[in-house]
């Protein structure tokens, strides 16, 4: 396919060129692969980098960059390997000498160790630089090891700060190594945010002092470029519904019960069988689950409460009449009991799965936001989701929702459709996440471009070298002493 980028686009892809280390925080949808892709091959052209290194979620290392460099003509001479799978097959991969690496992130300990000082990257792109949010983790850790060998740094995200501005030290701090947010938490801590929520000697939240926003943005705007897809391209119509169910009595008591007592008793064919939440996080956990519908208890058995989420989706699968349907969900129990009442959804887990969609051959199909939210272009399958379970994270939450909601979505409206069980939980956490977005929306607009047409001053203009396109349990809370059967 021949490349015509948008002026956007273009801007994006010589910030790259001019920038050694660069933050591009493009919103999903505005093509951030194919933006990186093609600074890279300019790069590879004047020869000043040799071998390139891209780190992404797994499903997208795997699937969705080989497909953006198939599918654009002016790519087509790059070479890649994918060194995801068996420690075999990565071995395979890093010996066939590709221009481009691709590699999932869990795997980049495994790569340090692997290759120690033989590691010999010109350049490193982070997809989903936000994924190295957590300075404590191990692929961060490695990644800081090989860093001061690495000439050229790209990081690419949507979500930059998800669960707030601390999440920015890490992703910065794996950028520049230090140079603007500096090279501690502790010091960043004390110089943007004071203690919030505390106890025991432990502070468990902290708040932005005044001002600091401002400071931290003018710290990083030199190497970071920002843009919201709506202000670049003519998106569908976004429109977010929430579908209401409603508990009955007998219902209610028990999702009352386990949220007061925190204790809740169900009889099994083996006996009783009890449901204890030990604290906050457990208790929001179990809370989350009474609200799609079914709880384990805590010998992992699963103790069904109502079905009026199944019922409610059900309604909605009607009312596509044949029209392609994308069911988010969260727990196992959830997906275990969408499929007994329609054997038809399919859960999007393979290469073949995600073809499958979108080609059109998938009336239901269902994705775990955690597996599925980053990256995966589903766009062409279908335009109505469905969140049957909810999540605390809004990067899960605004990944899952671009999978539809994106460039080359070719229906004029995308419904994304929360079913939301009254006075429970559900109501939380979707207000939760219309607050983090907020801040996000913050940084975003602090750090925003003011695209050019650079077309007429780069060296890119309109050739082919220009720029373009890109199962576990959450928090909950409850408890009672009422008895249920399972």
């Amino acid at each position: 396919m021949e490349y015509h980028p948008h002026d956007y686009q273009q801007y994006a892809t010589q910030f790259i060129l001019d920038h050694p280390v660069a933050a591009i925080l493009l919103q999903m949808g505005l093509g951030k692969s194919v933006i990186t892709l093609t600074a890279m091959q300019e790069l590879f052209r004047r020869g000043e980098i040799r071998k390139a290194l891209v780190i992404a979620p797994l499903r997208v290392a795997r699937d969705t960059w080989p497909e953006e460099i198939r599918k654009w003509d002016h790519l087509s001479g790059m070479t890649y390997a994918v060194a995801v799978g068996a420690a075999d097959e990565r071995r395979k991969a890093l010996t066939a000498s590709p221009q481009i690496t691709l590699i999932n992130r869990e795997n980049v300990p495994w790569l340090a160790e692997y290759l120690g000082k033989r590691f010999d990257y010109d350049m490193v792109v982070i997809d989903e630089l936000s994924s190295f949010k957590n300075w404590e983790a191990k692929r961060f850790r490695a990644l800081m090891k090989l860093r001061p060998s690495v000439k050229r740094i790209v990081g690419l995200t949507g979500t930059p700060s998800p669960n707030g501005y601390m999440d920015l030290f890490a992703e910065y701090r794996v950028l520049d190594m230090g140079e603007r947010l500096g090279r501690f938490i502790g010091r960043y801590r004390e110089a943007y945010f004071t203690p919030d929520r505390w106890g025991n000697g432990q502070v468990y939240t902290w708040k932005l002092r005044p001002g600091a926003a401002d400071e931290i943005f003018r710290r990083i705007s030199d190497i970071t470029v920002s843009m919201k897809s709506v202000d670049h391209l003519k998106m569908p119509e976004c429109v977010l519904n929430n579908v209401p169910v409603r508990m009955d009595g007998r219902e209610r008591d028990l999702y009352e019960t386990l949220k007061q007592d925190l204790f809740l008793r169900v009889l099994s064919r083996d006996g009783a069988k009890e449901i204890d939440a030990k604290n906050a996080s457990v208790l929001c956990n179990k809370l989350s689950q009474m609200a799609n519908g079914a709880v384990y208890t805590d010998d992992s058995e699963v103790a069904r409460i109502h079905d009026r989420k199944l019922d409610a989706l059900e309604d909605l699968i009607e009312a596509a009449n044949g029209n392609p349907l994308l069911v988010s969900y969260w727990y196992q129990h959830d997906i275990d009991r969408i499929r007994q009442r329609f054997p038809q959804v399919r859960v999007l887990k393979s290469t073949e799965d995600l073809r499958d969609w979108n080609a059109g051959k998938i009336p239901v199909a269902a994705i775990h936001p955690a597996s599925a939210g980053h990256g995966l272009n589903l766009q062409a399958g279908g335009n109505t989701l469905v969140w049957f379970g909810l999540t605390w994270s809004l990067e899960l939450y605004l990944q899952t929702n671009a999978r539809l909601w994106r460039q080359g979505q070719k229906a004029e409206t995308v419904v994304i459709h929360h079913l939301v069980t009254e006075g429970t939980i559900d109501e939380r956490i979707l207000q939760a996440l219309k607050s983090k977005d907020r801040s996000q929306e913050a940084l975003i607009d602090a750090v925003k471009a003011q695209v050019e047409d650079v077309s007429k001053s780069s060296g890119l203009g309109n050739t082919s070298h220009a720029t373009g396109a890109r199962d576990r349990r959450a928090s909950g809370e409850d408890g009672a002493a009422a008895t249920i059967a399972v």
